[in-house]
Formats: C-alpha cells, sequence, structure tokens
C-alpha cells in the first residue's frame, strides 16, 4: 500500500491542529497524525527553571532525525513508539504512545518544513498562514488553560523566542510549501480541496 504524508506546517497558534484534527475526524481510522511536539528533545539533565529558559522554537530543540526514523518506518507499515513531550514540565514525560500506520499519515508541526529531509518525506507540504496578532491571542489561551503557564511567561516567551525564531526559521520555510491555506481549519474552501485529495487516494 501507498501512503500518503501530508506535512501541515505554520507558526504557533496558526490552526495546524484545528485543520489536522478535523481531518481525522473526516476519515477516521484511515488517517494517523503524528506531531513533531512530541520529538522535543529529553532535558532530563536539567532542573525545571533551566528547561523553562530553553528556546523551544529552534530546530536543535527537536530530536528530528528521529521523527525522521518514525515516518519511514510508519510509510514501510511498521508501528513506532513516539515519545510523549509533557509541557507543563517542558520535558518529556517518559511514556510512549504506539503509532500505527494508516493509509494517510498527516505531520503537524512549526518547523516540519525547514529540514530538507524531513520536508522530502512528504507527499504534499502545506503551511497554514495565519496573522501573528490572532496567533499569539490562540498561544496565550492555549498555554494558559492547557499547559499551565502564566500569562507573563508566554508573554516573555513570545517575545524572546517564539517571535525571533518564527521570523528566522518558520516563516522563510514558507516557501517549500505546495499549499499555502490562509485561517487554516477554518477555511472551507481549502478543507474541501484536501478531503477531494485525500479521498482520491483513499479511492485507488
Amino acid at each position: 500500500m501507498k501512503r500518503l504524508i501530508i506535512g501541515v506546517a505554520g507558526g504557533s497558534g496558526s490552526g495546524k491542529s484545528t485543520l489536522t484534527n478535523h481531518l481525522k475526524e473526516v476519515f477516521g481510522d484511515a488517517v494517523t497524525v503524528i506531531n513533531h511536539d512530541d520529538y522535543y528533545k529529553a532535558q532530563d539533565d536539567k532542573p525545571y527553571e533551566e528547561r523553562c529558559l530553553c528556546n523551544y522554537d529552534h530546530p536543535d530543540a527537536f530530536d528530528t532525525d528521529l521523527m525522521i526514523y518514525h515516518l519511514s518506518e510508519l510509510r514501510a507499515g511498521r508501528a513506532v513508539e513516539c515519545p510523549v513531550y509533557d509541557f507543563t514540565v517542558h520535558n518529556r514525560s517518559g511514556l510512549t504512545k504506539t503509532v500505527s500506520p494508516a493509509p494517510v499519515i498527516l505531520v503537524d508541526g512549526i518547523l516540519i518544513l525547514e529540514n530538507k529531509t524531513l520536508r522530502d518525506l512528504f507527499d504534499i507540504k502545506i503551511y497554514v498562514d495565519t496573522d501573528a496578532d490572532v496567533r499569539v491571542l490562540r498561544r496565550i489561551r492555549r498555554d494558559t488553560k492547557e499547559r499551565g503557564r502564566s500569562l507573563e511567561s508566554v508573554i516573555s516567551q513570545y517575545l524572546n523566542t517564539v517571535k525571533p525564531m518564527h521570523e528566522a526559521f518558520v516563516e522563510p520555510s514558507k516557501k517549500y510549501a505546495d499549499i499555502i491555506i490562509p485561517a487554516g481549519g477554518r477555511n472551507p474552501v481549502a478543507l474541501e480541496m484536501i478531503e477531494n485529495r485525500v479521498k482520491e487516494h483513499l479511492s485507488t
């Protein structure tokens, strides 16, 4: 079976997860989702206070080589044990989750188009393009409600690392996309186009 691997990139809070979750809901078990965020490197050797100060928006923060290996395994039809990241402590949880191969594999992450070896694995490369003010507001809401962060820490992280790394690495990676989608999962025309492409793949 030929598997369709779709990479969904874009800035933090752009709507990548909304898009991938929508496709997962529509196609169910025909779709597997794998998140670059789960491949943040383990930092067991650093205390929590030091982990809080790390730059999590630089390519070096990710174990992208492991994701590349896992995607190659999934494409070959073999399940993988994906690490599970705990955002509340800025470290891997020590747990893994089994990710099984499916006809369609969705890869979600801010920097997945930055790495050439990784992006060359994608059959379709999507960049979700959303205004910076919308992205930062979404990030504030997500990080304070879901990740236990204070408003002050979210703002500090955005100004010190998220914004400059977005400008240095994320935004430039847009040039590698096959499709650029304004508003992500809230763009019904784009969603319909992607759904039709997935349906076409599943029917062959």
